[in-house]
């Protein structure tokens, strides 16, 4: 345990008035906030990182829970700050937030380094703010729990409920296809998303709160509270008090973001049939605490889980059903049944082991979360392709798919980038049928930029109108968790950078094949040598600002797509205190 003197804080701060000349002028300083000795000297100083903003609503409600939380520090004889740090928004930020999540978890390390937090609350759940928020803290390894957003309650279109995302892509669908109209959109508008929170599918959103609740990162049961739920309310307080509680016991995120802690992630992800965005933050999250997870970990733990989370887009319910069913302690519980599928006896932000939780966690709706034995499918959902397409790996979220297309042969039909796609995809001079392969090019982390969820290819109108509603995609974008179909994703290396899906024509016969996991371009290597030779790299994206930083230092999918420099282990000392 801690004694007062050996917080962080009291380098700021000191023990008496005559500590030195700059620990007086932050006392001084802390008296013009109007806050006296007594309320803050020899108490853990607590950080509230705070991604709300007027322009995010799935944290729209997080300025009050952050109350909630000061409530809890309070309680426990801490001190409370609450800072504001970058908020990226799912449904407003272009060209998309997975162009600034290493941002967000840059000033997060630094924030938390360079002002006197003996502990940090996170405060997130928008897709990119959860890893972002827990790579940061990772990298500046102070005492930190996250507490999530939550996700909103369930939609409703005309009495049938609706997920957001998901249900969006479907009813879209059926508009191009000339099957709905303007009337219908309008009351799904208004319906689909209807409360604070983050989407209540199983997209990136919930699956990383899950994925941070898994690692051991939130209090039990956090990740599947809906955002308005009052045990939110409550939940928010008691984060507030287990800060505390793990300045004193300096309880950072290196003894708990293990090896272990991260297999159990990728475990539930896998279980959850849970976003394929995920593979690129865990990736990049582990890489901030010093563990080496990889595209092949992936693969071999999907082959010994089960999916047993029936929720969409690939199951049947939403986020508000897993809640009452049990959450996703409950499903924890079912998975630590599989023989190896958790570490059991791993440290975690709660006082006890990860196991002590679970292993006896009701299960109240057994449709909603099966058993092992009523699992929705025998491995978890999510595929690594390899192949001369792919030789660094790309991912497909097959239970998403159509089963006709896992096993797949067709004729490439080439799009060089998302706005050729978007003017030629209805051409009828394609002649793209439902055999055909589509392949966006020019949409990973340096070509997007920043690898946008451009990955669920539109199906042309005159297809959808006959009824299809899959084909085989591919891409080396990502595709949002909400979304579904038999989309080959993150193909590595990305095709800006000269990987092979550059060197794709139109008409090459590209097989697919999820279950011998490859991803196979029909050409010879003496064909593709040539082409390879012809290929010139196109202009860098950025010529100054974020985007050349960002342009010069990402990282490929299959890395995690994190900064090189920030990645990397080194030293980055602790400030001069005095």
């Amino acid at each position: 345990m801690n004694k007062p003197e050996e917080l962080r804080s009291f380098g700021w701060f000191g023990g008496e008035r005559t500590s030195g000349l700059r620990a007086f002028g932050h006392r001084s300083r802390m008296r013009q906030l109007g806050i006296e000795a007594e309320e803050h000297l020899g108490k853990p100083l607590i950080l509230i990182l705070n991604t709300w903003s007027e322009l995010n609503p799935c944290h729209m409600h997080l300025r009050q829970r952050a109350e909630q939380v000061k409530r809890g520090v309070l309680e426990a004889g801490g001190f409370p700050f609450e800072m504001p740090v970058a908020t990226l928004s799912e449904t407003f930020q272009k060209p998309t937030p997975m162009m600034y999540r290493n941002l967000l978890a840059m000033e997060t390390e630094e924030l938390l380094r360079s002002y006197p937090a003996d502990g940090a609350v996170l405060m997130g759940g928008c897709d990119k703010t959860t890893p972002a928020l827990l790579m940061g803290a990772a990298s500046a390894n102070i005492p930190a729990i996250y507490l999530t957003a939550g996700p909103m309650l369930r939609g409703n279109f005309r009495g049938q409920a609706v997920g957001s995302g998901t249900d969006v892509w479907k009813f879209w669908d059926d508009a191009r296809a000339g099957l709905v109209g303007d009337c219908e959109l309008a009351d799904l508008e208004c319906g689909i998303a209807r409360s604070p929170g983050h989407c209540m599918t199983m997209g990136t959103a919930s699956t990383m709160t899950s994925a941070a609740e898994a690692l051991g990162m939130t209090l039990t049961g956090m990740a599947s509270i809906p955002a308005v739920d009052s045990a939110h309310y409550r939940m928010a307080a008691a984060t507030g008090r287990r800060i505390v509680a793990m300045a004193w016991e300096d309880l950072t995120p290196d003894h708990i973001l293990t090896r272990e802690a991260f297999e159990d992630a990728a475990a539930t992800v896998l279980a959850l049939g849970g976003s394929t965005n995920a593979f690129i933050h865990l990736i990049a999250m582990a890489g901030r605490a010093g563990v080496d997870l990889t595209l092949d970990d992936f693969d071999a733990i999907s082959r010994r889980v089960p999916w047993l989370a029936n929720v969409r887009p690939s199951g049947k319910y939403l986020m508000e059903d897993f809640y009452y069913a049990g959450g996703l302690p409950a499903l924890l519980g079912q998975l630590a049944k599989v023989p190896g599928a958790l570490h059991l006896d791993r440290i975690t932000v709660n006082d006890g082991p990860f196991g002590e939780e679970i292993n006896e966690a009701p299960v109240y709706n057994d449709d909603v979360i099966r058993s092992p034995d009523t699992a929705l499918a025998a491995e978890g959902g999510v595929a690594v392709l390899r192949g001369n397409l792919a030789p660094d790996g790309a991912v497909i979220k097959h239970i998403a798919a159509e089963g006709r297309l896992l096993k797949h042969t067709g004729p490439a039909v080439v799009f060089d980038d998302y706005h050729d796609l978007t003017e030629r995809i209805n051409d009828p001079a394609l002649n793209i049928t439902p055999d055909s392969v589509l392949v966006l090019r020019n949409a990973g982390p340096k070509g997007g930029p920043g690898m946008p969820e451009y990955g669920m290819l539109p199906i042309p109108d005159y297809l959808l109108a006959q009824g299809v509603r899959d084909m085989v995609r591919i891409s080396d974008a990502r595709m949002s968790g909400t979304s579904y179909g038999a989309c080959v994703l993150h193909v590595a290396p990305e095709s800006f950078v000269g990987g092979p899906l550059a060197l794709v024509q139109a008409g090459d016969l590209i097989t697919l094949d999820v279950a011998a996991r490859e991803l196979t371009l029909n050409v010879s290597e003496r064909t593709m040598a040539q082409r390879r030779e012809q290929w010139q790299a196109p202009a860098p994206k950025f010529e100054r600002g974020y985007g050349a930083l960002f342009s010069e230092h990402i990282t490929q999918a299959n890395e995690g797509c994190d900064f090189d420099f920030l990645a990397r282990r080194g030293r980055n000392p602790e400030p001069d205190p005095k």
